[in-house]
């Protein structure tokens, strides 16, 4: 804990700062209030590689290295293949919205248990990491759905719009809750495992005991 503490601040901080832009209408190329964000310039989605990194040196200078970091990134990389596919399948299969939300979360609560067997110490870091990130991110949604706000927060993407005739808590639900706990939770573990390992690969850092 005392380890993700520092960019979990940091974390709420940036999500914050999003939320202030997307209300004040500062610049779309910066605070991006269309439906998952539009790749908004300022998001915390950003940090993931960053801290990814961060937390794979300070796992492995700590002893909880992976033991060979390019097995742990070709883990990684297959549960990325996995939610990829979790993603793409109901598309092809004209699933709705719902369903296909259903059929991503189950896809991604797999990919985090096969991230967690690519490095099981910086999986963790980054799962405790990803709560923190994203609880708030979570709590953010269903006060701006209730206040219908406008922001990427709680606007509901063309093809979900029929969720607005539902009551907030259900529309938070299936685009607020959900997503954050399990997608955006599995983009953490994967997309900063993928760049932990290559990292750690290259820079190759020694634990301190042996530095």
């Amino acid at each position: 804990m005392q380890l993700i503490w520092v960019p979990a601040i940091v974390t709420l901080a940036v999500t914050l700062l999003r939320l202030t832009g997307e209300r004040l209408g500062w610049s779309t190329a910066l605070f991006n209030p269309a439906p998952g964000g539009g790749a908004a310039i300022v998001g915390i989605s950003w940090l993931v590689p960053i801290f990814g990194v961060y937390f794979a040196v300070k796992r492995a200078k700590q002893g909880d290295g992976p033991g060979n970091p390019w097995r742990a990134l070709g883990v990684a990389l297959l549960g990325f293949a996995l939610a990829l596919a979790s993603a793409i399948a109901p598309n092809m299969l004209h699933f709705g919205l719902r369903r296909s939300i259903v059929t991503f979360a189950a896809g991604s609560v797999i990919a985090i248990f096969v991230g967690l067997k690519a490095w099981p110490a910086l999986a963790r870091t980054l799962v405790a990491y990803g709560f923190l990130a994203r609880i708030p991110v979570a709590l953010i949604a269903l006060v701006a759905m209730y206040g219908n706000w406008g922001t990427h927060y709680d606007v509901a993407p063309p093809e979900g719009q029929y969720l607005n005739q539902f009551a907030p808590i259900v529309k938070w639900f299936w685009i607020g809750l959900l997503p954050q706990m399990t997608a955006w939770i599995m983009f953490t573990v994967i997309v900063g495992t993928i760049f932990g390992a290559i990292a750690v690969g290259i820079v190759r850092p020694r634990p301190a005991a042996a530095a």
